[in-house]
């Protein structure tokens, strides 16, 4: 008897065509189930029907999700109020894929979590913090602590992601559906995690629903695969036939967008030239001061140290590295959102030839210049696009504010950039709300492109989409930078994606850069063990190549631990070195 069987479910809105239609599978106890489409198939709104908590405009038209368990039996789409409230959390956990709009801003993450074991479980507050800390820790927070007294403001998208995880698994569920887990998560977190998935799998007989784009995560997880396409199942079967011997043309298409680190070496252009810069960061470190509670003493974070990263014009340099590296802190401080450290500068030339600026030395003329030169597309769509604005107004908003054209050219230009992303004109009148996490994605990149800028800094700019956009997205971004002279900072955890599209490559851990290379060099020639680490924990769509636990943990590991040459306590870190030309390790000579 399956844990779930869902059976001709059945979705629609109004009057419109089902948007879920017709869908069956089953999930046996222990098995992983992996649910695969693009952005807007339907994925999210079955597994939302599955806990019952689809938005007040669904109708369900048809179908039966039943669960059963050794203590429970029913028909979720016809169980009383009483009945769900028993199963959500507990017997069924559900990890969305946007924890910042899943999280309370108002509660402290270890509050949120331990809720889950008051609410379900006959337990004190002490014994609940015990085992909220030990789950913190089992999915990577550096300081569970920290973490319990921290509010999701204070946190990257990726910590919040993993807090989002602890709460799901804290209660040891028997089916636990994993929304995009592990989209916001760096490659080495992101195989922790999924190897803790795995572990309480082995441990406790749960079952997985995993909900994912990324066709590497399905063949280091799934047991079966369902493909999904406007609503309906194209494909279903068992992982290994699936993936390997696809037999629908839909499932070859996901396959083929799939971005995998080539095999063999691109030809290089060389180290970049110094010689026209766009922007050229320069000794930055930026400390931030985190309450620590009471009266004792505000806690120093240093978010990035000694950070130096020169940007050719018309070029890509990627910044990797884990959450909370100082990845974005490094964004925010080149965009002069964010004031460096006493000692630091950043200097940005809008055109060849002209005299550098001082970002965080602008009058107001050269700030208002600069700013439309420089934009960024943020992690979190939902967060960078106002919930109360027309997708229209959000578009148009940034000329009226730079009093670029009549409000008819702006509409024009708005239209433009939708279609420019792959999205129909049609949709300008929506809300935020009405597009799928990937659709907003792309708006969000529109905005940016609305003003022609010159730099594009991206903060995890395809994390949020499904491969086929994705692939969409890259290839649009660099027709966009070779077409128009546009020069990316390019943040990202996904090695893939960096290896196609930056010409260099700087790879940063707890503040510091350990590495720096172009992509040909980095990727061929690792020579610091966190490089590897992360190379070795990027999955691949191939079931027979599963990912390295081992050597993910050795580089991810603490800096102590690493081997001597490389080997550093607190922040007594060696200098970066020049091992070949254009290669830079941190190192003992």
């Amino acid at each position: 008897m399956p844990l779930l069987n869902v059976t001709s479910l059945n979705i629609g809105f109004g009057t419109e065509a089902p948007v879920v239609d017709g869908v069956s599978f089953c999930v046996q106890k222990g098995e992983t189930l992996a649910l695969v489409g693009e952005s807007g198939s339907g994925k999210t709104l079955t597994c939302r029907a599955v806990l019952r908590i689809l938005p007040e405009a669904a109708q369900l038209r048809g179908g039966s999700i039943r669960y059963t368990s050794a203590d429970a039996d029913c028909d979720i789409l016809s169980a009383s109020q009483k009945t769900l409230r028993s199963l959500r959390g507990d017997r069924i956990s559900m990890i969305f894929q946007e924890p910042m709009r899943s999280l309370s801003p108002l509660h402290r993450l270890g509050n949120q979590v331990a809720e889950v074991l008051h609410l379900h479980r006959s337990i004190s507050g002490a014994q609940a913090k015990r085992q909220v800390l030990a789950q913190f820790e089992r999915v990577g927070f550096p300081d569970p602590e920290r973490a319990w007294n921290s509010y999701p403001f204070e946190m990257s998208g990726g910590m919040r992601q993993r807090a989002m995880i602890a709460m799901a698994m804290v209660s040891r569920p028997d089916l636990l559906i994993a929304d995009e887990p592990t989209t916001a998560l760096d490659v080495t977190t992101q195989a922790q995690v999924l190897g803790l998935i795995k572990e309480l799998q082995r441990e406790t007989g749960m079952a997985v629903i995993l909900v994912t784009h990324d066709l590497g995560v399905v063949a280091n997880m799934a047991d079966s695969v369902v493909v999904m396409n406007k609503g309906r199942v194209m494909e279903s079967g068992a992982a290994a036939d699936v993936l390997g011997a696809p037999e629908h043309g839909y499932t070859r298409k996901l396959f083929a967008a799939a971005p995998v680190i080539p095999e063999v070496a691109a030809p290089s252009d060389g180290p970049q030239a110094d010689d026209d810069l766009i922007l050229d960061i320069r000794n930055v470190t930026k400390s931030f001061a985190m309450r620590a509670g009471g009266w004792r003493k505000p806690l120093i974070v240093t978010a990035c140290r000694n950070v130096d990263l020169k940007l050719a014009r018309g070029k890509t340099l990627a910044v990797v590295g884990e959450s909370g590296s100082g990845k974005t802190t490094c964004a925010r401080v080149a965009l002069g959102a964010v004031t460096p450290d006493a000692g630091g500068e950043v200097l940005f030339r809008a055109h060849t030839g002209a005299p550098p600026i001082k970002v965080h030395d602008m009058s107001a003329a050269q700030r208002r210049a600069f700013q439309r030169d420089a934009q960024m597309v943020f992690q979190d769509p939902y967060s960078s696009l106002s919930p109360r604005m027309r997708v229209i107004s959000a578009l148009c908003e940034p000329m009226e504010i730079h009093s670029i054209g009549t409000r008819a050219e702006q509409r024009e230009k708005a239209a433009e950039m939708v279609r420019m992303v792959g999205l129909s004109p049609d949709m300008l009148p929506r809300f935020p709300h009405a597009f799928s996490g990937g659709q907003r994605q792309r708006l969000s990149i529109a905005r940016a492109l609305t003003l022609d800028p010159k730099l594009l800094v991206c903060d995890e700019p395809t994390s949020a989409l499904d491969v086929s956009v994705q692939d969409q997205i890259l290839t649009l971004l660099e027709e966009i930078r070779d077409r128009a002279g546009l020069s990316y900072l390019f943040i990202s955890h996904d090695l893939a994606v960096v290896a196609r599209i930056a010409d260099e490559v700087a790879v940063m851990r707890g503040g510091v850069i350990v590495e720096q290379a172009p992509p040909e060099t980095l990727f061929y020639n690792p020579q610091h063990p966190y490089t590897k680490a992360l190379i070795a924990a990027r999955p691949e769509p191939d079931i027979s190549r599963p990912i390295d636990l081992d050597l993910v943990s050795k580089g991810a590991g603490a800096p102590s631990s690493w081997p001597e040459m490389f080997r550093f306590e607190g922040a007594d870190a060696p200098a970066l070195r020049e091992m070949t030309p254009g290669h830079m390790v941190r190192c003992h000579a």
